[in-house]
């Protein structure tokens, strides 16, 4: 069977095509009542409820394993309900796979991004939709034209021929929204889209979000921040352990009552810092270089120390922290560890020095998606601490993974469940509890709570300052302001690939380190 010509017709006609069947004047947009599933050893979802309005921003709360991925990946097409029905315009619909969810005019942007790497923006764009010429072959210059057009309406600076491979996650971030968009949705779902944007971005992002809003397209918004659900959205609802808790009006609560809905207690301190005493210098880099990316960053970092490092997207953070680590040699400069000169050709030069690298995209450099929560988590720790005569200590090894993962508060049925089955907020437990298993001198974390719920962020900063109290010296990077501010000690800025400066606990305000990061 030949494939439509998907130009003969717009995606505004087709969204009026859609809605042609819906009931008049229905109360919600969409609507989920009574929703179960079950996966083994799960109960992901129990007699939850969900109504979107049209027109609105609908902020979905919850920690990890909550059961709203889990929701809103039925609502998607990608998981068929054991029980409960879903309606969309009033009427009862039963979505067999995400395609089907795309005609019906529900778009999802998934919080791990879905691009293909090896191909260019608009054709990720428009894959499956593609223009086509009288000879049925894809017409590159339409779907140019129709992608540039599309870039100008959400204003978004992307070259639509680069190839997503190119971009950084931020850029790519913005393609999937862009993607989104272009289906003309009724309903469009995004989880964590402002993970990777900087503040600058985001209210990029919350523009593009009004825009839509203004045009009745009903918004599900799925976020850990609390300053996000206040800023954009409406109204909210809180899911907690599977199980609906309720909905209200983002404006008739408060922050410490949403946080108490969504963890079931009070969380009296978000940034457990504390005032330790700082030791020796334990990382000394000077005049790193990485030729085109970072010149000449020094610093110091101390024994019980933690050294926030800030900076806009582009700075070099992350360049910077997987230089130390081995991960891209450096093109020149000194690291001197615990006093000595040390090459780091690769990182396992730099876990033989006690160091610890948490990276920023735990799907790509993180994770080992086809294996379990075990043997993610005992990786780093194989080749030494449990280790006897050239065996593994299995029981032992077993019994810290198992500690470590309740100490995290892992969600999961058990350490030899895959770990691509986890919601990617306990994916990044996991991998905080790689690295903690090695207990390292030098703790390197590339945006240690991005995807973390706030009952989650609360026990990593906990540990983090547990770490510190013991002597760990300890390098975070964070595009979060108030995670920078709470826990730092000192903040290291940089704005393309230089050190613009460095800020005390004491002096250290969210103006000044703007001002040094946009230098």
């Amino acid at each position: 069977m030949g494939r439509p010509v998907m130009t003969s017709i717009s995606p505004s006609t087709m969204a009026a095509v859609r809605r042609s069947g819906a009931v008049p004047n229905a109360e919600f947009l969409l609507a989920a009542e009574g929703i179960r599933k079950e996966f083994p050893g799960v109960l992901a979802l129990d007699d939850v409820s969900f109504r979107l309005k049209r027109g609105s921003v609908h902020a979905l709360m919850g920690e990890n394993g909550a059961g709203k991925s889990t929701l809103m990946k039925i609502l998607a097409g990608i998981y068929t309900p054991d029980q409960g029905e879903v309606t969309l315009r009033g009427v009862p619909i039963r979505l067999q796979s995400p395609l089907d969810a795309l005609e019906n005019g529900i778009a999802m942007i998934h919080q791990e991004l879905n691009l293909m790497p090896y191909m260019t923006v608009a054709e990720n764009i428009w894959i499956r939709r593609e223009p086509r010429n009288r000879l049925g072959f894809v017409n590159h210059g339409e779907m140019h034209r129709m992608t540039a057009d599309l870039f100008k309406r959400l204003r978004i600076d992307i070259d639509p021929e680069i190839e997503v491979r190119h971009l950084s996650v931020a850029s790519r971030q913005m393609v999937e929204i862009a993607k989104a968009v272009s289906y003309e949705s009724d309903v469009l779902i995004m989880d964590e889209p402002t993970s990777a944007l900087t503040e600058t971005e985001v209210g990029h992002l919350f523009s593009i979000i009004r825009d839509l809003r203004s045009h009745g397209i009903g918004i599900v918004y799925i976020t850990h921040k609390m300053n996000e659900l206040f800023e954009i959205s409406d109204e909210f609802s809180v899911f907690r352990d599977g199980r609906y808790i309720g909905t209200h009006a983002a404006s008739d609560v408060t922050r410490d009552d949403i946080i108490k809905m969504m963890v079931g207690r009070e969380i009296t301190q978000m940034f457990p810092k504390e005032d330790v005493a700082i030791g020796d210098v334990v990382l000394s880099v000077k005049n790193l270089t990485l030729k085109g990316v970072f010149e000449n960053v020094s610093f110091d970092v101390r024994a019980g120390e933690i050294m926030g490092v800030a900076g806009l997207v582009g700075s070099g953070r992350s360049n910077v922290a997987e230089t130390i680590f081995g991960v891209t040699p450096a093109s020149s400069g000194t690291i001197d560890l615990y006093g000595k000169r040390v090459d780091i050709k690769s990182p396992a030069v730099a876990i033989q020095n006690h160091m610890a690298f948490l990276t920023e995209d735990r799907k790509d450099t993180g994770c080992l998606l086809i294996l379990d929560i075990l043997q993610n988590m005992q990786v780093a720790v194989l080749h030494d601490r449990f280790v006897k005569g050239g065996f593994v200590q299995e029981s032992a090894v077993e019994k810290a993974c198992e500690d470590m993962a309740k100490r995290l508060r892992v969600k999961t049925p058990g350490l030899f469940e895959r770990i691509e089955n986890l919601s990617g907020g306990n994916q990044q437990k996991v991998l905080i509890g790689r690295w903690l298993l090695t207990n390292p001198r030098i703790l390197i974390l590339d945006e240690p709570t991005r995807g973390i719920d706030v009952g989650a962020k609360a026990e990593i900063h906990r540990i983090v300052t547990e770490f510190a109290k013991a002597g760990v010296a300890v390098l975070m990077i964070s595009s979060e302001m108030p995670e920078v501010l709470g826990m730092s000690d000192r903040i290291m800025v940089m704005h393309e690939g230089k050190v613009t400066g460095f800020l005390d606990r004491s002096e250290a305000t969210q103006v000044k380190v703007m001002e040094l990061a946009s230098r």
